[in-house]
C-alpha cells in the first residue's frame, strides 16, 4: 500500500508554485512518500494596496500559517523574506534549503545596466528598501532615479518595461531563478550597491511543532550555513524592531580560505527611501555555531545601528 500523500500549503503564483514544486520533489526524495500541491490564497495576493499600507509582516504567510494549524496540510513552504521574526506558536521552522542567488537584479529596456539608466529614469519596485539604496546611489553618482512603488506578480513587473511604462525594474535574483527567467536579467546588483531584504533567496519549511517523524524528515533540506546566515539577519531585523516592509536590508555571507569556512560578515543598512541618509554598518566574527549566537550576531550589530540614528530612518514600524 502507497504512503498517504503529504500535503505542502503553498501560495498560489507562479513563483509560488515554482518554488514548492522544488521543495515537494526534495521532500518526496527524502520520505519515499508522494508530496501533494495545496494552493491557498494569503490576504498578500489579494490585496493591491501597497505593502507599506498594509503593513508588509506576515500578509503573504498568515493563511498558511492558520491551514497548517488547522491540520488541512502538513507543511507550508515560504520565502522568508515574508515570514515575520517573532516564532509562531505551535509551529517550527524544520528547514532552511541551501540558499539561491540572494542579490538583486535590473531588468531594463535596451538591455541596460543600473550604470546606463539614463538620468531620471524612472525604476520599479515595491520595497523602501530597494528605493532607499538605488537613491542613494544615484546622489553618489551624481545622477538622479525617479522610484515608482510597483505590485504584481514577476509576469506584472517585467511587463511595466516592456511596455515602456518604466525604464526598469528591480527584481530578486532567486524569484526569477527559480522561474526559469534569469535571461531577462540586463545586471546584476552587487551587495555593495543593494543589500538585499533580509532572508532573500532562502526559503523556510515549517510545519506543525507536534509532529516529530516531520520535523525529523525534513530537517534532511537544512542546510545549517543558510540557516545560521538568515537567523542573524532576521535577528538584526528584529532587533530594529522593524517589518518587512521597512527600508532595511541584511546579509551575513561567508568568508572561506580555500575550501574552509572562517568567518561570518553581517552587513545592515537602513536608510530615507530618497536615499539622503543611509546607516550602513557590518561586523565580522567567527562563523556561528549555535542559533544563539547567530541572534547575538544580529543584535549587535542592531546596537550600533541604532546608536548610529537607524530608528529615525525607518518610518514604518512593525506592527
Amino acid at each position: 500500500m502507497t504512503e498517504k500523500a503529504l500535503r505542502l500549503g503553498t501560495r498560489r503564483s507562479k513563483l509560488a508554485m515554482a518554488q514548492s514544486g522544488q521543495v515537494a520533489d526534495a521532500v518526496s526524495q527524502v520520505t519515499g512518500r508522494p508530496v501533494e500541491l495545496v494552493e491557498i490564497t494569503t490576504y498578500g495576493d489579494t490585496s493591491r494596496e501597497q505593502l507599506a499600507q498594509i503593513g508588509g509582516t506576515g500578509v503573504f504567510v498568515a493563511a498558511l500559517r492558520d491551514a497548517l494549524l488547522r491540520g488541512e496540510v502538513d507543511f507550508a513552504v515560504h520565502s522568508l523574506k515574508d515570514l515575520p521574526t517573532a516564532q509562531h506558536e505551535g509551529l517550527v521552522m524544520a528547514a532552511v534549503p541551501e540558499r539561491e542567488d540572494p542579490r538583486d537584479v535590473v531588468v531594463a529596456r535596451d538591455a541596460r545596466k543600473l550604470t546606463d539608466l539614463p538620468r531620471g529614469a524612472r525604476i520599479g519596485t515595491g520595497a523602501p528598501r530597494r528605493m532607499a539604496q538605488l537613491n542613494a546611489y544615484a546622489r553618489t553618482h551624481g545622477t538622479e532615479f525617479e522610484t515608482v512603488p510597483i505590485r504584481g506578480n514577476v509576469d506584472t513587473r517585467i511587463g511595466y518595461v516592456r511596455s515602456g511604462e518604466l525604464d526598469a525594474v528591480v527584481l530578486a535574483a532567486a524569484g526569477l531563478n527559480r522561474v526559469g527567467r534569469t535571461d531577462e536579467v540586463t545586471d546584476f546588483l552587487s551587495v555593495d550597491t543593494v543589500l538585499p531584504a533580509p532572508g532573500q533567496g532562502a526559503l523556510a519549511i515549517e510545519c506543525a511543532a507536534d509532529n516529530a517523524s516531520l520535523i525529523a524528515a525534513l530537517g534532511e533540506l537544512d542546510d545549517p550555513f543558510t540557516r545560521v546566515a538568515v537567523t542573524a539577519e532576521r535577528s538584526l531585523l528584529a532587533a530594529l524592531e522593524a517589518g518587512c516592509s521597512a527600508p532595511v536590508g541584511a546579509l551575513a555571507d561567508l568568508l572561506a580560505d580555500g575550501q574552509t569556512v572562517k568567518e561570518m560578515r553581517l552587513r545592515g543598512v537602513v536608510g530615507t527611501t530618497d536615499g539622503s541618509t543611509l546607516v550602513q554598518l557590518s561586523t565580522t566574527g567567527p562563523v556561528p555555531e549555535t542559533h544563539e549566537a547567530a541572534l547575538a550576531l544580529g543584535r549587535e550589530l542592531a546596537t550600533e545601528m541604532l546608536a548610529q540614528g537607524a530608528a529615525g530612518l525607518m518610518g514604518e514600524r512593525a506592527h
